[in-house]
């Protein structure tokens, strides 16, 4: 079942979008692929969507290798380890509003010099929506970055990081350079999958795009979504062979990154064996000064956001507002509540679907001895290696073509298929790890499997079990495309409004739905640290399961 809820979507989708892209399935169709081709922003848009995807992810790749070469295990780290993981949990579109704040000509960046210049006006200059594309590629090392740092800290226990440094140390390395040479290899080859998940959702992501992306043209996944939610029926099947257009390009740029693999490889073979080190203290100070940065820049502009959320009159260029009040949140606070409640909603269902499935998965393999193979891995990271863009729009039109009208079941159904992925990784290894010994004792003692699923192994796994949910429940509080196109637009929740005022004027409103939505997915986090703590307060042993 699991397997299908994971492999079914996305054929599905690939199948209701391939129809349309040929003229089939939307009436009044007509050369949808010529359409497509023919936009004459198309090979600007792809050339920003590609540029975005690459310089992000070697960015946040770059970063997270350099702050965990120079200084992991050390005191600076473990204190940007604690700054960095809550940011896993703030949704990008409100991370990318809260940078906006920051970066624009009229931000607290520039704020900063126009107070000292004597500045009366904001520069013009063109930072958010630049033609390259840079803002948002910013945005995405910043977002992108904490992930990736917790997919390399997992690997490390399985790379036998401690002594293969202190062995390329022995020799004569210093600290970065023996870390690249000796640790780094097997690392990546673990977390090679969820590199490539940061590749494709950098190409393809619509929210962030949205917000710090150019708008003439906009990237190839921002114009799609637009041909999409088009209310001339025909241009959806332009916006099917859009995405498949799209999903080309991304297996283009995955198999160039693969072959890139493979030089860089050689290249750190000759490398290794030439004895040469590298510049320690400047990549030091570089991997802690980015790191640190990329913390503070997210930080910074949820703090923008809540700033602007209580601002009454706040003129260019001071720092601060001339007073606060919460009229901004009386005002819009009643609909956001409204809109949180369904939030809520949909997250906890499609989260609570997603662990029922990963806990069966995850038991069938202990009571049948079953191993996950890199198949079964690949198919796991299915649904976020394949364009979003690409296979959603299929997902709407085969259903309609049926009768099926947009709603909250298919909102739901869709956050299920993005939301078990991300549940799975991080329950499995807890699963895994937790010591069957204790299982074999209560079998001898007569206890069924299922009593000690429940009885045992759960209520020792209840810390994993919640920082499991609350992953889920903020996965699917920031899905933007699957809300907005499996809803037909009738299903609104938090990030769909914060991502539709970021194109108007209105900083106040802007302040409030993003930092909402903020606040929305950070809220399961504290829960899921607190609960266990308190509930097993009594017990040390418990508490670090």
């Amino acid at each position: 079942m699991t397997a299908l809820v994971l492999f079914g979507p996305v054929v599905f989708g690939l199948i209701g979008a391939v129809l349309p892209a040929f003229g089939l399935l939307v009436p009044g169709a007509d050369a949808p692929f010529a359409k497509a081709l023919s936009w004459p922003g198309l090979p600007r848009a792809l050339m920003v969507s590609v540029l975005s995807g690459v310089l992000s992810t070697i960015g946040a790749l770059g970063v997270t290798v350099l702050i965990l070469a120079g200084w992991h295990g050390t005191r600076p780290f473990a204190w940007l380890e604690r700054v960095l993981s809550p940011l896993l949990a703030v949704p990008h579109a409100a991370a990318a509003l809260g940078i906006a704040f920051l970066v624009s000509p009229s931000g607290w960046i520039l704020r900063i010099p126009a107070g000292v210049l004597g500045w009366e006006q904001a520069p013009d200059l063109l930072i958010l929506g630049d033609r390259w594309g840079l803002s948002l590629t910013a945005g995405l090392i910043a977002k992108e970055m904490p992930f990736l740092l917790l997919m390399v800290l997992a690997a490390m226990g399985q790379a036998n990081a401690a002594p293969r440094l202190a062995v390329a140390r022995s020799l004569g390395q210093g600290r970065v350079a023996g870390w690249l040479k000796a640790v780094f290899p097997s690392v990546y080859a673990q977390v090679r999958l969820p590199v490539l998940v940061v590749l494709v959702f950098g190409m393809t992501n619509v929210d962030v795009a949205v917000i710090l992306g150019p708008s003439t043209p906009t990237t190839l996944s921002v114009q799609v979504t637009r041909w999409m939610t088009d209310p001339d029926l025909s241009a959806r099947a332009v916006a099917a062979a859009g995405g498949l257009i799209l999903f080309g390009a991304t297996l283009g740029v995955l198999g160039l990154w693969l072959l890139a693999e493979r030089l860089v490889a050689r290249l750190g073979r000759a490398w290794i064996w030439s004895g040469v080190g590298l510049p320690e203290r400047a990549a030091r100070g570089a991997g802690l000064t980015l790191a640190g940065g990329s913390a503070i820049m997210v930080l910074a502009g949820l703090a923008a956001l809540a700033m602007w959320s209580v601002a009454a009159r706040w003129a260019y260029p001071d720092m601060l507002p001339e007073d606060l009040t919460l009229r901004s949140w009386m005002r819009f606070g009643p609909d956001m509540m409204d809109t949180a409640l369904r939030t809520f909603a949909i997250a906890v269902a499609a989260t609570l679907a997603s662990l029922l499935l990963v806990i069966g998965c995850l038991e069938a393999e202990v009571r049948h001895g079953l191993t996950l193979s890199q198949r079964a891995l690949w198919l796991l990271y299915l649904p976020l290696l394949v364009p979003q863009v690409t296979f959603l729009p299929g997902l709407q039109l085969l259903p309609l073509s049926l009768g099926i009208r947009p709603s909250l079941w298919l909102v739901l159904a869709g956050h299920v298929v993005f939301v078990l992925p991300y549940v799975f990784l991080s329950l499995s290894g807890p699963f895994r790890a937790w010591d069957v010994r204790l299982a074999r004792v209560a079998s001898g003692l007569g206890t069924s499997p299922n009593r000690i699923l429940w009885r045992l192994r759960m209520p020792m796994l209840i810390g994993p079990v919640l920082t499991a949910t609350a992953v889920g429940l903020a996965v699917s509080i920031g899905q933007y495309l699957p809300t907005l196109l499996l809803g037909g637009g009738r299903v609104t929740t938090l990030v769909t409004e914060a991502v539709a005022l970021s194109s108007g004027g209105d900083r106040r409103a802007i302040g409030v739905w993003g930092l909402g939505q903020a606040l929305a997915a950070l809220l399961p986090f504290a829960l899921a640290l607190a609960v266990p703590a308190i509930i097993f307060r009594h017990r040390w042993g418990v508490r670090h399961v």
